[in-house]
C-alpha cells in the first residue's frame, strides 16, 4: 500500500510539475524573444556607431587584432555563460549577455562601413522572415528532429574549417560555396534550437528563475543562428559601397 501511495504521489506531482510548466510556457518563449530582439538590437546600435566612427574604424578594424582580441572574448562569454548557468544568478546572466551583445556589436560594425544600408535592411529583412518561418517550424512541428541537430553540428564544424583555409586561398567560388552552405546550416539549426528551447523549457523543474535561466540560453542561441543566418545572407544580397 505504501509502494501505492508513492507512485500515486509522485505521478500527482508529475502531473502538477507538467500543468504549472503548460501554463507558464508562452510567458517563458515570450521572454525568449524578448531577450534575442534587446541583444540584437543592442548590436545593431552599437555595430552603427562602430561603423559611421572614423576613429573606431581606424582603431577596431584597420588591423586584425583587436578584432581576433574581441572574438575570443566573444568566445569565452558564451563558454562562461552556458558552463555556469546554474550557479550564476539571473541578472548576472543577462548582464554577460548584454555585454556579449555589445562586443558582438563592436566586431560587426565593419558591415555599416563595408555595405550600403539598403542593402542591409534588404538582408536583415531577408533574415527575420526565413528566421521566423524556421523557428515557427521548430516550435510546433511534432517531428523529432534531434538527428538533424547532430548533422548540423557536424557540419558547422565542416564550415568553420572551410571558412579558416579560405582565409589563406582567398577563393571567390570557395567563399560563395562556404556562404551558401552556411545559410542551409543555420536556418536547420534555428529549427532545431527552437524545437530543443521549447522541450528544455517543459523539462525545466520550475517555473521560477531556473526556466528563465533556460529561456535565457535559448535567446542566446537564436540569437547567434539569426547573426550568422544575416552574415552568411549578406554575402548573397549585400551590395559594397565599392
Amino acid at each position: 500500500m505504501n509502494m501505492n501511495f508513492d507512485n500515486f504521489t509522485n505521478v500527482a506531482s508529475s502531473h502538477e510539475h507538467d500543468l504549472e510548466m503548460s501554463r507558464a510556457f508562452p510567458t517563458l518563449m515570450r521572454k525568449v524573444y524578448v531577450w534575442m530582439a534587446m541583444a540584437l538590437a543592442i548590436t545593431g546600435v552599437v555595430a552603427y556607431g562602430a561603423g559611421n566612427s572614423p576613429a573606431l574604424i581606424q582603431m577596431l578594424y584597420m588591423s586584425r587584432g583587436p578584432l581576433l582580441i574581441a572574438g575570443l572574448a566573444e568566445l569565452g562569454i558564451v563558454w562562461y555563460v552556458s558552463a555556469r548557468i546554474n550557479r550564476l544568478s539571473l541578472v548576472s546572466a543577462t548582464v554577460w549577455f548584454i555585454v556579449f551583445s555589445a562586443l558582438n556589436g563592436l566586431t560587426l560594425g565593419w558591415i555599416f562601413a563595408a555595405f550600403t544600408s539598403a542593402a542591409i535592411s534588404k538582408t536583415f529583412f531577408i533574415t527575420a522572415g526565413t528566421f521566423g518561418a524556421m523557428a515557427l517550424i521548430g516550435s510546433t512541428t511534432k517531428k523529432d528532429l534531434t538527428r538533424m541537430g547532430g548533422i548540423l553540428f557536424m557540419a558547422l564544424i565542416g564550415l568553420i574549417i572551410a571558412g579558416l583555409v579560405n582565409v589563406f586561398l582567398r577563393s571567390t567560388m570557395m567563399d560563395l560555396i562556404v556562404s551558401g552552405i552556411g545559410v542551409l546550416v543555420f536556418t536547420g539549426l534555428t529549427a532545431w534550437d527552437a524545437q530543443t528551447i521549447k522541450r528544455n523549457l517543459l523539462m525545466a523543474p520550475d517555473a521560477g528563475e531556473s526556466a528563465q535561466k533556460v529561456a535565457l540560453l535559448g535567446a542566446l542561441s537564436l540569437y547567434l543562428d539569426f547573426i550568422n543566418l544575416f552574415l552568411y545572407l549578406l554575402r548573397f544580397f549585400g551590395n559594397s559601397r565599392d
